[in-house]
């Protein structure tokens, strides 16, 4: 794979900066990585495990002579941080970011963008409920999607090459409208995260049933609830604050499902829920199929890294 730009700055150094940053070294994507995050812990710790070619103690020294410049923060602060990098980013230069929200994004880092400066939004559909600078490995992109939410009058070189960037990272790459996007993630991940949440916590407040009991019966679905209920609770509250809209009225469609399910259940239904399931069923098996999982034991999910 050739070098796609010089120098990339990754702001802010999570589970997706982290394995950015694995990522790009395995396919050499880039000449020198540098990278900040807010936390001197944290970037004490990136020092340690080698996480960037050069650990910066400032935004501005990260993005500095930077090609390609990556916000890799909770959707809430990426306006913020737009803002402190901006002066200091050279003129041709791009931004990207990772967030799951893109309206909220384009609205609040674009104001701040100088001209000349491309803004190209991106969102990696991958991840675990592993969060910090130790979490990140190079294979976490593949064969999974990137979704590419370019804004108004983006540069046609510019797109091409956050595209190539992500393909090179193993990502399979689409492009999608920013409204759009947030309203299909509502569906696959906001409200599924959100319900997660929900019934870890119904199991916390039902005091009839132990603790223990939770911890040791759990099957594969209380499970794997556990498992998304775990990710990072400040990047999920900036989500669903920033993608409101689309998650209430998704929430409201759930709503008027699971209520159709409570009556089905409770006039003796059987045919509704019969069929119900044969549909959802079929779902299970499409995203199989589209090698977005395996029907393996664990939900085809291995050892925690």
């Amino acid at each position: 794979m050739t070098v796609i730009y010089n120098r990339v700055a990754l702001i802010g150094l999570g589970h997706i900066a982290s394995s950015m940053f694995w990522g790009i070294k395995r396919a050499g994507l880039a000449g020198e990585i540098t990278g900040y995050a807010r936390s001197a812990e944290t970037r004490e710790i990136a020092r340690d495990i080698g996480l960037c070619d050069r650990v910066c103690d400032s935004a501005a020294e990260a993005v500095e002579d930077a090609d390609l410049v990556v916000l890799c923060v909770p959707v809430g602060a990426m306006g913020a941080v737009a803002a402190e990098v901006a002066p200091a980013m050279k003129p041709g230069a791009t931004v990207t970011d990772v967030g799951s929200v893109k309206r909220h994004v384009i609205d609040t880092v674009g104001p701040h963008l100088p001209q000349g400066v491309h803004f190209i939004p991106a969102h990696p559909l991958a991840g675990t409920e592993h969060s910090g600078p130790r979490s990140g490995f190079a294979e976490l992109f593949d064969n999974r999607w990137c979704l590419i939410v370019p804004v108004e009058g983006s540069d046609p070189d510019a797109i091409d090459r956050v595209v190539r960037l992500w393909q090179g990272l193993g990502s399979n790459v689409d492009q999608m409208d920013a409204d759009h996007h947030d309203l299909v993630l509502a569906v696959t991940s906001h409200a599924p995260h959100l319900i997660a949440y929900t019934m870890v916590g119904v199991a916390d407040d039902l005091r009839r049933v132990t603790d223990s009991e939770v911890i040791k019966y759990s099957a594969a679905g209380f499970r794997d609830f556990t498992r998304i209920a775990a990710s990072d609770p400040t990047m999920w509250r900036d989500v669903f604050l920033s993608n409101k809209d689309a998650t209430l009225e998704i929430l409201g469609r759930f709503t008027e499902e699971l209520f159709a399910l409570q009556r089905a259940i409770r006039t003796g239904d059987g045919a509704h829920l019969h069929e119900y399931f044969t549909r959802t069923r079929a779902i299970r098996r499409g995203i199989i199929e589209a090698g977005q999982d395996t029907d393996a034991p664990n939900f085809g999910r291995g050892a925690a890294r």
